[in-house]
């Protein structure tokens, strides 16, 4: 096969401007420049694929991307988004070659309002969780719309609840936490970390699943919630596995069951809700990362693929499981269908119970 030397000399001259690959050395007595001397090359069967290829970019990405710091939005420092995002960024960091810089902002829907006001160029990223895509079903004014003005990238991250009670309920099941409940109607009350949460949906889940009248008293942070659990104030709580861990081990709570579909490395000794007398219920935290919508698919795609390795290793995998937390790395589509179904179902709970934020 017969190559011109300045035009494959060209070819490989921006691989190493944009794959930073080495390029071959020159063959002894080829021109430089813009000689018409032609250089014969014969492919040995094997060789091309052992050498260096230099793809050509897709249409839609950008030449260099990244080429300047990302910033990654998200809410309250403390929280397992905030949590994960710190690795996902350092992971990212030294991936990409870029700084990914972590903005916490306050939670509710400012993260949001600043992703829609983002350009599309892979620059800002937001980690979020469902009450970004739920926003609608308990605001009167919400400054984005989720479909339409974001992207999903990938469901990084689900923190799954523990449903526990005050031992003084004397209930060691899930089964007979349904049926006290249904004996004493408007007796029962469940402690949530805040309006719109994570444990106060799975609270009004349970109760519409169950059909069971129990009320939800909110507060101000779970560790108030939690204490007021504790102190036999409030009877149950749908509270998250390392807060509630240490309590159950020593007996001053009594848990009985994890909310995810399946059992969960997070609490491998506890039932699932589901297989404990509920079936069917599901109500986990979901943490993702969205992109602003019209991004490049190219660069939707990169990213997904650098934040689905690390969280798909065995180094994350650890470090979030210790945290109460599973790692995921969803691809897109599969993120988009979660957020559909999140918002099919609970948002039908949100209309019904009447959850309002303000």
């Amino acid at each position: 096969m017969i190559f011109r030397w300045d035009a494959r000399w060209r070819y490989w001259a921006a691989c190493v401007e944009r794959m930073h690959v080495n390029p071959p050395a020159r063959p002894r007595g080829a021109r430089r420049g813009g000689g018409k001397r032609w250089v014969t090359y014969l492919l040995v069967p094997g060789a091309a694929a052992a050498a260096p290829v230099c793809a050509a970019p897709a249409p839609d990405m950008p030449a260099r991307y990244p080429a300047k710091p990302i910033r990654l939005i998200a809410s309250g420092v403390g929280g397992a988004g905030d949590f994960a995002g710190r690795l996902i960024a350092a992971a990212l960091t030294q991936r990409l070659g870029q700084q990914v810089v972590v903005d916490n902002r306050p939670g509710g829907v400012t993260p949001g309002e600043i992703l829609r006001k983002a350009q599309p160029d892979g620059y800002t990223l937001m980690m979020t969780g469902f009450v970004t895509w739920l926003a609608p079903f308990m605001r009167d004014h919400v400054p984005f719309d989720p479909l339409r003005d974001f992207v999903p990238v990938t469901l990084a991250i689900t923190s799954p609840n523990v449903l526990v009670t005050h031992p003084a309920l004397g209930v060691k099941s899930v089964r007979e936490l349904i049926a006290l409940a249904r004996q004493k109607p408007g007796a029962l009350n469940y402690a949530a970390s805040g309006i719109g949460n994570s444990n106060h949906i799975a609270g009004e889940m349970f109760k519409a699943m169950a059909g069971v009248n129990i009320t939800a008293v909110p507060y101000r942070g779970a560790s108030l919630a939690l204490n007021d659990v504790l102190g036999g104030r409030v009877e149950m709580m749908f509270a998250t596995v390392n807060a509630a861990g240490p309590h159950v081990a020593a007996g001053r709570l009594t848990a009985l069951g994890v909310t995810t579909a399946m059992p969960s490395p997070v609490a491998p000794d506890l039932p699932t809700v589901a297989s404990a007398g509920l079936p069917g219920y599901e109500s986990a935290a979901t943490i993702g990362v969205l992109a602003r919508a019209g991004m490049p698919p190219a660069v939707v795609n990169l990213l997904q693929r650098e934040m689905a390795r690390y969280l798909h290793s065995a180094p994350a995998r650890e470090r979030l499981l210790k945290a109460g937390i599973e790692a995921v790395g969803s691809t897109p589509q599969a993120f988009a269908a979660i957020i559909r179904e999140d918002r099919r179902v609970k948002g039908r709970i949100i209309r019904d119970a009447g959850i309002r934020m303000e």
